[in-house]
């Protein structure tokens, strides 16, 4: 088994631990953020971080009533035209925490007197040292270049704060009960070669999500661009059918993320056009009639809250990514060209 395909296995007990050994940090600092009432949230973040901050704009939006902006962090280094921060909650996601343009960010928002919060695997990090308050990840070493587990502890993270702002009760409930569903999830998709093999000679993928998992997309498609070296572009339904749409002929792969929530019909009804085009439709998605609809089905669990649907969905898409590139003879560990630690400006 590779080294990502093991990380990928620990998901499950890294949330569990997170959600232990977090839970006093988390209501330390949604204490401290309700005190000082922030109008929007700033995210700085790259990468599958970056996709994690997509999770959040859902999820702060949707439960907190707060709008949430990705920084442009090249404005405080290369442009050194920082805009204010003032009276924004300022949260830098990233794995090592060394990034210098994510930590200027959070620089530049300690400066402006906002609240700074890191989240990150490294506590010791200079993102970490940048930050008035540090929510650690508790992944252990992540050791495989593609990020796995640090993106979902990332999103658990991220869910646990927001479920705190509110006030806890039913969404801290249904966060306790994720770990076992993201077991499940592993459980309903092993041994995917068979079913991936038919891509081996692809060059070119759509990846479709809507809502909490419009991030989903974006992070599984990254995880395609990095081990197998295709082109895998993420859409909603609505961005693909304005315009994007016309490259869909026959064969054409596109992977579709439809799990329950107020985005399926949307989602099934994508798949209805996709089909017409004769597309070669992959699914992820906990429904029967959208698994039934797919040549390559790849099986939720039932009962996951829509809200938390990405901490699932996200699996088999990393699962389909590996053994994509496995089948085309790629080593997924290692994928030419990058390293575990990107250090931008």
């Amino acid at each position: 088994m590779s080294q990502v395909e093991t990380e990928i296995r620990e998901q499950p007990d890294v949330l569990g631990r997170l959600l232990r050994e977090g839970a006093s940090r988390v209501a330390e600092i949604a204490a401290r953020i309700r005190e000082r009432a922030p109008r929007y949230v700033v995210i700085a973040a790259r990468g599958s971080s970056d996709n994690a901050a997509r999770y959040a704009q859902y999820l702060f939006g949707a439960h907190n009533r707060l709008p949430v902006c990705l920084a442009t962090p090249s404005l405080f280094t290369l442009y050194d035209a920082a805009p204010s921060l003032a009276g924004a909650l300022v949260v830098g996601v990233s794995q090592s925490g060394r990034s210098p343009d994510i930590v200027a960010v959070l620089e530049a928002a300690r400066r402006d007197g906002s609240l700074a919060v890191a989240i990150t695997n490294e506590p010791e990090s200079p993102l970490a040292r940048a930050a008035e308050h540090v929510l650690p990840l508790g992944a252990g070493p992540e050791r495989a270049v593609a990020a796995t587990k640090t993106y979902t502890a990332s999103l658990g993270a991220l869910a646990m704060l927001s479920a705190a702002l509110e006030g806890g009760g039913a969404r801290s409930r249904e966060l306790e009960a994720l770990p076992e569903l993201l077991r499940d999830t592993l459980d309903l998709n092993t041994g995917l070669d068979d079913a991936v093999a038919r891509y081996r000679y692809a060059e070119q993928f759509v990846v479709v999500g809507r809502g909490f998992n419009y991030s989903t997309a974006f992070e599984v498609a990254l995880k395609m661009k990095e081990t197998s070296y295709l082109v895998a572009e993420p859409y909603s339904p609505a961005d693909l059918l304005h315009g994007p749409v016309a490259m869909i002929d026959r064969g054409f792969p596109a992977l579709v993320i439809a799990p329950s929530g107020r985005v399926l019909p949307d989602l099934a009804a994508l798949m209805g056009t996709l089909a017409e085009r004769h597309a070669e439709l992959v699914a992820i998605s906990d429904d029967a009639g959208v698994l039934a609809r797919a040549r390559v089905g790849l099986r939720l669990p039932t009962g996951i809250p829509e809200w938390l649907s990405p901490l699932a969905a996200v699996l088999p898409g990393q699962l389909f990514a590996v053994a994509l590139a496995r089948t085309r003879g790629l080593d997924p560990d290692r994928p030419r060209g990058l390293s575990k630690v990107t250090e931008t400006l």
